[in-house]
This record gives structure tokens, C-alpha cells and sequence, in this order.
């Protein structure tokens, strides 16, 4: 299975859109572009393989892998991309403006049942 990433880029974080066979799957958030570094930058837009795996910490979510100079990426739940990532991309299924600022919803359980596909 391959996933695409579209990517929109902000100062601070990263808003994107993740595809499978060109179909909209989810939004996603992940953390500011540094280049490509390690554990500290998003995944640059593009069309990867992706493998469901179970993970210790994070339970069944997807590995992506073929992204040039990175490995141990994962799409796994997150709710504040700046304390729980590190270079993985989190799926959000619901987006709300409320008091001045944005609230995400993870929707895991919309994102298990769309892996067991």
C-alpha cells in the first residue's frame, strides 16, 4: 500500500492531506519543516510505501518508509504534534476553530477502520 502527502506548510507546524489510490483519507498534522532532519522536521510532500505494524507504544498504525535520509516514521494518534512527535505524521479527523485557536480530534477509531481495508 502507498500513501500520498500534500502538504501545507505554516510557521510552526505542518497541516497536510494524506491520500490512498487518490482518495482523501484524512488530514494530518505533523511538526515544522527543518530540512528533513531527523526527529525534529515533517515528511516532505510526496507518495510512499506504507505497511500496517503493531507498535509497542502506539498500537496498529502505519510505517512509512522510503523517505530519503529517515527511518521509523509513523502515522500514529497524536493530539499536540509539539510534545508527542518526532518526525511522525498524525492522522486528524476533525478540525474546529474555538476560543482563538484550533482543536484537532485524532479520530483513532476512524483510523482503524479505515486500516483494516
Amino acid at each position: 500500500m502507498v500513501i500520498e502527502l500534500q502538504r501545507l506548510y505554516r510557521e510552526t507546524w505542518t497541516d497536510g492531506l494524506i491520500f490512498i489510490k487518490g482518495v482523501l483519507l484524512c488530514r494530518s498534522i505533523e511538526l515544522r519543516w527543518v530540512n528533513n532532519e531527523r526527529n525534529v522536521s515533517c515528511v516532505p510532500e510526496g507518495v510512499y510505501p506504507v505497511a500496517i505494524i503493531q507498535h509497542p507504544k502506539f498500537g496498529e498504525c502505519l510505517q512509512v518508509s522510503g523517505v530519503k535520509g529517515r527511518s521509523g516514521i509513523l502515522v500514529h494518534v497524536a493530539n499536540d504534534a509539539q510534545k508527542e512527535l518526532r518526525g511522525c505524521i498524525a492522522p486528524v479527523f476533525s478540525l474546529e476553530w474555538e476560543r482563538k485557536r484550533f482543536v484537532f480530534q485524532n479520530g483513532s477509531k476512524l483510523y482503524h477502520r479505515e486500516s483494516e481495508e
